[in-house]
């Protein structure tokens, strides 16, 4: 009996049907005139460098030791004594600052671009969600390595979540699973950055393509209609940036690898404790106000931006206003978190 005809007597597939199906779905999918620039196809980076997150992840927890003892000699052990490790390493740790960089330039462009409008609002509001999931994987991986400064961001970072109306004080005592920062700590943040957060985000970005697939790709105004496939021109594309990525990440891990810093020590406080750079905007916001009400200001920014697809045409009713309104609103959190990031950046 041939292979072929054994697999058939137990999956009784149409296989034609099949190929058909899948033909029509991903060969021939439709993909606008204007997705030819490079600039418009920023949604494929973020998933193709989850994708090696995901792959440098998994590598990485066969060597990691998540307890308090063991934390930064496993983290030491696969950047100086595994094969390749500082490599994987150094994937995982530039790919996620790559990947936020990513996140954001694509955030941007859809504003700017008023891709968020009826009838993709929804996708929208997923899109921030899998941006603020992206910053809590960087936070929660970020404290694995349990160095001094890993371990005194984990600290500050904890109390400020304390701060956050509602929620504050029961977050804060999960997250860390007791009043300090202790081996329940790592623990949590081990089992949140590989258990939990994986399976959301994988879900969310299953459901934003889905979405975007039912909805189609926004066409911005301004530019010829028309179609073409999405195989070979669309598909080499995404080939092409697979690998400049990869070689981009290559050469980062090799000149800058990442480092290890001093194991962690509760007794001792660094000079300068300071967050990844991903969070100088809300770092340094947070200087210039009273916390508490720099913690309210920053959830209130996050409901806004969430739901800002239905904000807009309340505030603007007709179009040439929401489009002005638009390029404002946009116009000055780019400029404001740029001049944050900048300043926070300047006093390290």
């Amino acid at each position: 009996m041939k292979l072929k005809d054994w697999i058939l007597e137990r999956f009784p597939i149409d296989f034609q049907k099949f190929v058909e199906i899948n033909e029509r779905i991903f060969i021939k999918e439709p993909i606008p005139l204007h997705m030819k620039k490079w600039f418009y196809c920023m949604g494929a980076t973020p998933l193709i460098l989850f994708g090696f997150q995901l792959v440098t992840g998994i590598l990485l927890t066969f060597y990691f030791v998540p307890s308090p003892e063991m934390a930064y000699e496993s983290v030491r052990h696969i950047t100086e004594d595994v094969r390749f490790g500082f490599w994987i390493r150094g994937i995982h740790r530039w790919g996620s600052n790559l990947m936020i960089i990513a996140l954001l330039l694509h955030m941007t462009r859809v504003f700017f671009t008023r891709a968020y409008q009826k009838p993709r609002e929804i996708n929208w509001m997923i899109g921030v969600a899998l941006f603020m999931l992206t910053l809590t994987f960087a936070f929660t991986g970020y404290s694995l390595t349990y160095n001094q400064l890993s371990y005194w961001a984990t600290t500050v970072g904890t109390n400020m979540i304390r701060e956050v109306p509602l929620v504050g004080e029961w977050l804060f005592l999960f997250l860390r699973g007791g009043e300090d920062v202790s081996a329940n700590t790592l623990t949590r943040f081990y089992t949140i950055h590989i258990g939990f957060l994986p399976p959301i985000l994988i879900l969310l970005i299953a459901l934003h393509i889905l979405i975007l697939r039912i909805q189609g790709v926004s066409e911005p105004e301004g530019y010829p209609k028309g179609h073409y496939s999405f195989y070979p021109h669309h598909f080499y594309k995404i080939i092409i940036a697979t690998l400049f990525l990869l070689t981009l990440l290559t050469t980062l891990s090799v000149i800058y690898p990442p480092g290890l810093g001093e194991p962690a020590n509760p007794a001792v406080t660094p000079p300068h404790i300071k967050p990844e750079w991903y969070f100088f905007p809300v770092y340094r916001f947070l200087k210039l106000v009273p916390l508490r009400v720099g913690i309210f200001s920053v959830a209130l920014f996050l409901v806004g931006m969430t739901f800002w697809p239905f904000i807009e045409p309340w505030i603007a009713r007709e179009k040439r206003r929401r489009i002005v309104l638009g390029y404002v609103v946009g116009s000055l959190v780019l400029i404001s978190t740029l001049a944050l990031t900048f300043w926070e950046t300047v006093e390290m």
